[in-house]
């Protein structure tokens, strides 16, 4: 995973601009929130749960890095999907990343 987007996904979590977890992702999606989705290569059981939906919700989806390097970039343990709460973010993350 690119060491920019890694710094872009922890400057968001420091700035509560995240929902990271199987509960909280599904939460924020429900409720129609969320401008990204990050999820780990390594995680086949998270893309095929949240493929579907955030089509439906056409939400941008990136599939990177493994869920140790997602947990990472966040601070937290080893996370499956990521939710990017801000547009600001989520734009800046998907430039990064070309």
């Amino acid at each position: 995973m690119n060491t920019r987007i890694q710094s872009l996904i922890g400057m968001a979590r420091r700035a509560s601009k995240v929902a990271t977890g199987d509960a909280q992702v599904e939460a924020m999606m429900k409720k129609r929130k969320g401008f990204l989705l990050i999820m780990a290569e390594d995680a086949p059981g998270a893309q095929k749960k949240y493929d579907q939906w955030a089509g439906d919700l056409k939400l941008p989806i990136l599939v990177m890095g493994t869920k140790m390097e997602l947990g990472h970039s966040i601070g937290l343990s080893p996370r499956s999907a990521v939710l990017i709460l801000d547009q600001g973010f989520a734009k800046a993350i998907l430039l990064a990343r070309s």
